[in-house]
């Protein structure tokens, strides 16, 4: 009877503590925040004009497709690993559709540099687990490493975009990509000297914008190919084609937008000046997506 008493006793001993053990866990996590808009910055990493241009493209979209995109950015998760908070902020924010659960949320962790892409269900086939993975470390990563936030996170977003409105991403670049035969440089060498030399004719006037442009064309091919000969050619073909070419399009005649500009961004900027009272739609999410540090 006195042995039975004793096991009783530990086992309501081992529950308590597992109890406390547990309660401590929940208190040590972080609350997660109300949703204020589609961009939640804690951090004041955005100003205001960054955080309406964000979030001007995020309600575009969602009028667009239906599809609720947010950004959430906090100082860090303490010590709760990304992938268990974004899942927290994922089931009380609720983006996207109920029973179309097309949400996702592209959370950073400032301080820790850590980020996270968090998928909802319906949007697990376009937006997987591997394409989430190549946004972040292709996309975001190399600008955040930069500095540029805004950047990293608008750039971030248009691709999350795309891809959830159909478009594939490239193929990755693998390293032997970057040595390629001279001939197969050709069309790239044209086209470039064509667009390097009309943007620094435009930014620089005729005569100094052609000396830029193929100082930078020429170096750009000797680190492609490695030959000498090719990088020499395509100097002059740059020097040559921007003194005869005319100007680039009025868009760049203005400088450099806000933000400067980034291959997979640079959409108009925002209209709006508050955020109108944005709520999830009941979406759901699994823990789909992919964490990245820089």
């Amino acid at each position: 009877m006195n042995r039975r008493a004793e096991i009783k006793r530990q086992m309501f001993l081992a529950g308590l503590l597992i109890f406390f053990v547990y309660a401590a866990a929940a208190q040590s996590q972080i609350k997660v925040p109300e949703l204020t808009g589609r961009v939640v910055d804690l951090t004041a990493t955005l100003d205001a004009n960054q955080q309406q241009d964000l979030d001007q493209q995020l309600r575009d979209f969602e009028q667009k497709k239906g599809t609720q995109i947010a950004v959430l950015i906090v100082p860090s998760t303490d010590a709760e690993a990304i992938e268990q908070f974004s899942m927290r902020v994922a089931e009380q924010w609720k983006l996207g559709r109920k029973k179309t659960d097309d949400g996702a949320i592209l959370v950073i962790a400032k301080n820790q540099r850590r980020l996270r892409i968090e998928v909802g269900y319906g949007l697990e086939g376009a937006l997987n687990d591997a394409v989430s993975k190549r946004i972040i470390d292709e996309v975001i990563v190399p600008l955040f490493q930069r500095g540029d936030f805004y950047g990293g996170i608008r750039a971030g977003v248009d691709v999350m975009i795309r891809v959830i409105d159909g478009e594939p991403l490239p193929e990755p670049v693998r390293k032997d990509d970057w040595q390629v035969s001279g001939p197969g440089l050709l069309p790239l060498i044209v086209f470039a000297a064509l667009v390097i030399g009309g943007l620094m004719r435009a930014l620089l006037g005729r005569v100094k914008g052609a000396f830029a442009a193929s100082g930078l064309l020429g170096l750009a091919v000797w680190l492609l190919s490695g030959i000498a000969l090719l990088a020499f050619l395509s100097a002059v073909m740059g020097l040559v084609i921007t003194l005869a070419g005319g100007r680039m399009g009025s868009g760049w005649q203005g400088g450099r937008r806000q933000g400067g500009f980034h291959p997979y961004s640079d959409i108009g900027g925002g209209r709006q000046n508050g955020w109108g009272g944005f709520q999830g739609g009941g979406g759901g999410f699994g823990g789909g997506g992919a964490s990245g540090k820089w």
